[in-house]
This record gives structure tokens, C-alpha cells and sequence, in this order.
């Protein structure tokens, strides 16, 4: 009797020994859980054109968002957890933007890609992004890159559609219906070109000749020239390269005097210096960033653009730019929809992107669906000129 009990004995304290907590392999409480996430860090990434031909456009986005982030993880972050932002250029070449793409992926494992800049750089890694299932947000204007729809791929500028309605509806009411097109031959140049030549005629526009330029011209003589023996009403121009302050320059050399058009792509007051006094008279569509000051104080915008631009321009010493705000609009998506999914797990965040409504950015009001990755409209356009070498509200002549 007493070595059964022996036994007995013997087998329920082997029992309880293996199946007590081992010493330093506790399971974590709840609150130790979400301390330890809330002190793991937000991987996001970025990709700009720091360098190269789209400098412009990249370097500001790199300034905005190293601001954005270093302000929010001074404040304490999102739900406890701060961000850690790791920025590469891409010297505006696509080809750089893809193994940029790849090893943010595969070995930094973020929860997202701001950027790139370019849409020829953003349409070279949208599949990359799709199949990685990395939510991808787009500082690149290309309608291409949200139409068709891909679930994990997003973008912050304004629809290029929407910019060639704004610029026809001007044109209707300056009673102009001929026209000559220029269009870089980058990615923003493409698909611009095509959206111009596939609205026209609903808005009355013929396109009497269009021609396309490398982005890398100096000279564009030759092809305005061309534009000009067309007996055009007015001469629009889609690039997002330095070339766009030669449409002006070059126009006025040949004295081709007639209105000059620019896409949204060229909301930088650099374009502007470079074109000197030719620049004067430009008309383009862009966001509200770059007149914020003559903004009513009723304009919903109206305060998150100038919080922007003042931070941005103290600490840089520089104009702000839209560019910029593309980025600084991107960083503003992403972490609220994690402070909506309430976690930094992708898919949910990616969901909740898909389900913010409402949210007053540089570029717009946001409001996005499964069905809408921009989550803008014709609204969030302002039809800008260029007045004594700055930016000014465009006012119909009367």
C-alpha cells in the first residue's frame, strides 16, 4: 500500500513540474502584450526622388515627411507606438524604385510604402506591392495607378481626369476650343496626354496637333514651333519635369502668344523662378497649399494648409510645395486609419484606409472606398496663375 501511494505520489509531482510555468517562459498577461507592442516600433517606408530629374518633386516629400514623423513621435505616436521611417532615393529611376521596393518588403518588413514620387516609378512596383500584400500609398498622380483597382495600392494627388475636366471648363468659359498639346515622355506625361485626348470631345475641345518630348529636352523650339503653324487658341503642357518652365521661355521666343496650360504637376514656385517672366500668365489646376493665405477662414482647409506651410517653411527655409503635401497627406492616411484599425496589422489598416471618410488634407477632403484609392474629386482642385512670378486664385475675366 504505502509504494502505490509512493507511486502515485511520484507521478502527480512529475505532473504538476511539467506542467507548471517554466522560469522565464511565463505566458504574458494582456497588459504585458500590449505593452510590448506599444513599445515595438511602426516600420514604414519610403521611396522619393531625393535626386535625379524629379528632385522637385522628391526632395520636399523627404522633408515632409522626416518632419511629420520626428512631430508625431514627439507627441508619443500612434497608440503608444512611434513610427521609425526609413527613407531611400531613388534618383527618380524607376528601376531603382523596384529593388528599393523589394528590400523594404523582404528584409525591413514594413507596414507601408510612402511614395514613390513619379508615377512611371509607382507603376514599376504596384504589382510588387500588390503581391507583397504592402500597403503602397502613392505620392505619384497617374490615374493608372488606381484605375483598375488594386487592393493594397493607393495614391494621395488629384485624379488626372479631374485636371483635364478643370482645364476644359476654363477653356469653355475663355470660349477656346482649339488647342495644341505637349506631353513629356514619362509615365505622368503618357497617361496625361491620353486623358486630354480621351475628354476632349465631350467638353468641345478639338486637339489640332499634339507632341510628345524627351523628358531630358533642353530646347523645345522645334516642337512649339510645330504647335504654333497649327493656328492653336491656346497650348497646354503635361509634365512634371524642368521642361515645363521651356514650354513658357520657348513660347515667347517664337511668339507663340497665346494662354499656356500646365498640368497639377506644376504646383512648385521653382518652375516658376526658372521660367522668369515668360511664367507670368500660366493657368493650372492644383490643390489650395500654394494660395492657403488668400483662403477665407471658412475654407475647411484652411488650417491644416497653413500649420503645414508655416512648419515646413521655418524649418526649411524653402516655399512649400504640393509635393510635399502629397507626402505629408500620405503619413496623415496611414496613421489614422491605424488608429482606427487599432493596430498595425496590414490588412486591417489597409481597411481602414478603405473606410476613412472625411479626413482635411493638403490635397482635399479625403473620403475613400473599395472602389475609390484616391478619395478625391473636382473639388479639391483650384484653378491657379502665375501673377508677378507667384501664385494667385485664377478669376474669370469678366
Amino acid at each position: 500500500m504505502g509504494k502505490r501511494l509512493a507511486v502515485v505520489l511520484s507521478i502527480l509531482i512529475v505532473g504538476l513540474v511539467l506542467g507548471a510555468p517554466q522560469s522565464g517562459k511565463r505566458e504574458k498577461s494582456p497588459k504585458q502584450k500590449a505593452k510590448q507592442a506599444a513599445a515595438t516600433p511602426i516600420k514604414v517606408g519610403a521611396i522619393f526622388a531625393v535626386t535625379g530629374g524629379a528632385s522637385n518633386l522628391g526632395a520636399p516629400e523627404q522633408k515632409t515627411a522626416m518632419m511629420f514623423v520626428e512631430k508625431l513621435n514627439s507627441a508619443g505616436g500612434i497608440n503608444g507606438q512611434k513610427i521609425t521611417l526609413i527613407v531611400k532615393d531613388s534618383g527618380s529611376k524607376p528601376e531603382n524604385a523596384i529593388s528599393l521596393t523589394k528590400q523594404l518588403i523582404d528584409e525591413e518588413k514594413v507596414l507601408a510604402i510612402i511614395g514613390p514620387s513619379t508615377s512611371g516609378e509607382t507603376m514599376a512596383i504596384k504589382n510588387i506591392c500588390q503581391e507583397g500584400k504592402t500597403i503602397l500609398l502613392s505620392c505619384a498622380a497617374a490615374e493608372d495607378i488606381v484605375n483598375p483597382i488594386a487592393s493594397w495600392v493607393l495614391k494621395t494627388p488629384q485624379k488626372d481626369s479631374d485636371a483635364v475636366r478643370r482645364i476644359y471648363q476654363t477653356m469653355k468659359d475663355m470660349g477656346i476650343t482649339k488647342i495644341g498639346v505637349v506631353t513629356s515622355n514619362d509615365g505622368f506625361g503618357v497617361a496625361g496626354g491620353a486623358q486630354l485626348a480621351k475628354l476632349a470631345g465631350e467638353h468641345g475641345i478639338t486637339i489640332a496637333i499634339s507632341e510628345v518630348y524627351d523628358k531630358q529636352a533642353t530646347d523645345l523650339t522645334d516642337v512649339l514651333t510645330k504647335i504654333k503653324g497649327q493656328d492653336v487658341k491656346a497650348v497646354v503642357n503635361w509634365s512634371i519635369v524642368p521642361a515645363q518652365s521651356l514650354v513658357a521661355k520657348n513660347m515667347k521666343q517664337i511668339g507663340l502668344d497665346v494662354p499656356l496650360f500646365q498640368s497639377h504637376g506644376f504646383g512648385n514656385i521653382k518652375y516658376v523662378q526658372a521660367g522668369g517672366e515668360a511664367a507670368n500668365g500660366t493657368i493650372f489646376p492644383c490643390g489650395r497649399l500654394l494660395v492657403a493665405e488668400s483662403l477665407p477662414g471658412s475654407n475647411p482647409q484652411k488650417k491644416v494648409l497653413m500649420s503645414y506651410k508655416q512648419d515646413y517653411e521655418k524649418r526649411y527655409k524653402e516655399d512649400a510645395s504640393t509635393f510635399g503635401g502629397h507626402a505629408y497627406d500620405a503619413l496623415l492616411i496611414l496613421t489614422e486609419a491605424i488608429k482606427k484599425a487599432g493596430s498595425a496589422d496590414p490588412a486591417k489598416v489597409r481597411d481602414a484606409i478603405e473606410n476613412l471618410k472625411g479626413v482635411v488634407g493638403t490635397g482635399g477632403i479625403f473620403s475613400f472606398s473599395p472602389q475609390d484609392h484616391n478619395g478625391l474629386n473636382q473639388d479639391a482642385f483650384e484653378m491657379l496663375t502665375v501673377k508677378n512670378g507667384k501664385f494667385a486664385i485664377y478669376e474669370k475675366k469678366k
